[in-house]
């Protein structure tokens, strides 16, 4: 079996910059910590909610990256000085990436309850119609 590629596909044109993406989506790492919801709050909203119990708002990170946002949390191992008998709540990090699409920013973003919320807005497109001139040769 083969793999197709959307160059492969002759009537869609300029859409190279969109495989390129997927790819790199592919890519990112994001392994199952932590999970997350993403809801369709409007047409044209949206929220990702992430599950960052334990996580304060100085030890989260909110990018955008050349149309990709980016959520990284790291936090701080204060068991300085701490005797543990059972230690099943360790102090990790991590980085989720989600690619966004032409027109799609990002708003606000705010914590509660151990849930990061992230909310997008996409521009609601706009209907083009052009009429091409044919030059007489």
């Amino acid at each position: 079996m083969s793999k197709h590629t959307l160059g492969a596909y002759p009537h869609m044109l300029g859409f190279e910059q969109l495989e390129r993406l997927l790819e790199r989506t592919a890519k990112t790492g994001n392994e199952g910590y932590p999970p997350f919801n993403i809801e369709q709050t409007s047409d044209f909203s949206y929220r990702i909610t992430l599950a960052v119990a334990g996580f304060a708002e100085e030890d989260l990170n909110i990018t955008v990256e050349d149309r990709q946002l980016v959520i990284r949390g790291r936090q701080h191992d204060d068991s300085e000085g701490r005797v543990f008998l059972h230690r099943g709540i360790a102090a990790r990090q991590f980085q989720r990436s989600f690619v966004l699409a032409d027109g799609v920013e990002v708003g606000e973003a705010a914590m509660e309850n151990g849930l990061l919320h992230v909310d997008l807005t996409r521009a609601k497109p706009e209907t083009v119609v052009q009429t091409i001139q044919i030059k007489k040769g």
